[in-house]
């Protein structure tokens, strides 16, 4: 089976492989990505290279269901949203990929699971359902096995003294929010943590005014008193994730990789220069590997990558760039 191919990617040539594979029978199976392709005038017989596969925009997710033909959701992953905007649907056939996806992703980041406490700052995330964050949050607490592990809403004050507590014991232990709820963490409370690895998942979700990456982190070292701020790269659309381990630079898992295409000329890629980033995740066997993000990023040359921003939404072809 193809799942059990693209977890065990050790070389590009093997991604390569895998990734032409899945395209094909993408290409025979997602109805709407084959439209896309036939539209863009595609030739399957010639896609011979990563960027001779068309990657299909990002906004597809709000608008129509993408998964393969003879396949059902066993789950549907959804974006979070203002009230009145459309939210992206992930249909997912098989959620025992993505459990392996983020299982493993993290572990080749981080090590045993066994090893932490998790404790999760997610309001905005908690409080709606099909979000693919919870999901994937949840289950490594339950994998952690660790009686300290769990879920605070605005229970402030409990988690300070969680945080002390897991201090005093020396436990290890990983500490993920969105970015808003990590800030009014520290509003009142400035700590110094020594065990433990402060993780923002990004976006204020309408709660603050937002920051640039740099000057969060910032902000965020000095009131938790830690050497780095570590970041989650993930969306609705994939069923993998990128992580940063303190300098704004992700790292993508071996069944992961990200391209930059000219902000101007979608079908022109460049490489060391901000430019609109575009994911293949092959663990999105049964919907769509190729996404089109409207984010942009600079990739270096081991194939780790920033995220600068995104497209300014009233000129996709990136024309005007707004850069948060």
């Amino acid at each position: 089976m193809l799942s059990d191919e693209i977890f065990n990617i050790d070389c590009p040539k093997e991604f390569l492989r895998l990734a032409i594979e899945i395209f094909h029978f993408q290409y025979e199976n997602v109805e709407v990505y084959r439209t896309f392709c036939d539209l863009l005038k595609c030739e399957p017989k010639k896609v011979k290279t990563l960027e001779s596969i068309p990657f299909l925009p990002i906004q597809f997710f709000k608008s129509h269901q993408i998964i393969a033909q003879g396949r059902n959701p066993e789950i549907i992953f959804t974006s979070s949203g203002t009230t009145g905007t459309i939210t992206s649907k992930h249909l997912v056939a098989d959620v025992k990929i993505y459990e392996e996806s983020f299982l493993k992703g993290f572990i080749r980041e981080y090590g045993n699971i066994n090893e932490f406490a998790i404790l999760a700052l997610l309001p905005s995330y908690l409080e709606r359902e099909g979000s693919s964050l919870i999901y994937m949050v949840e289950s490594l607490i339950e994998k952690s096995e660790n009686p300290y592990s769990g879920f605070y809403l605005y229970e402030m004050d409990e988690l300070v003294k969680k945080l002390d507590f897991l201090q005093q014991k020396k436990q290890k232990t990983l500490l993920i929010g969105v970015s808003y709820a990590l800030l009014d963490l520290i509003e009142n409370r400035r700590m110094k943590l020594k065990n433990t690895i402060v993780m923002e998942t990004g976006g204020m979700k309408g709660k603050r005014k937002e920051m640039i990456k740099q000057e969060l982190h910032q902000v965020l070292k000095a009131g938790f008193g830690v050497q780095d701020i570590h970041s989650e790269y993930g969306m609705t659309e994939l069923l993998s994730q990128a992580y940063s381990k303190g300098n704004c630079t992700f790292s993508c898992p071996p069944w992961m990789k990200i391209l930059t295409r000219d902000p101007e000329d979608p079908k022109t890629y460049i490489h060391g220069k901000t430019g609109g980033i575009n994911i293949i995740d092959l663990a999105n066997i049964y919907s769509c590997s190729f996404i089109a993000t409207q984010d942009l990023g600079r990739t270096d040359p081991h194939g780790d990558f920033e995220v600068m921003g995104r497209f300014d939404a009233s000129d996709i072809r990136g024309c005007n760039l707004m850069v948060l």
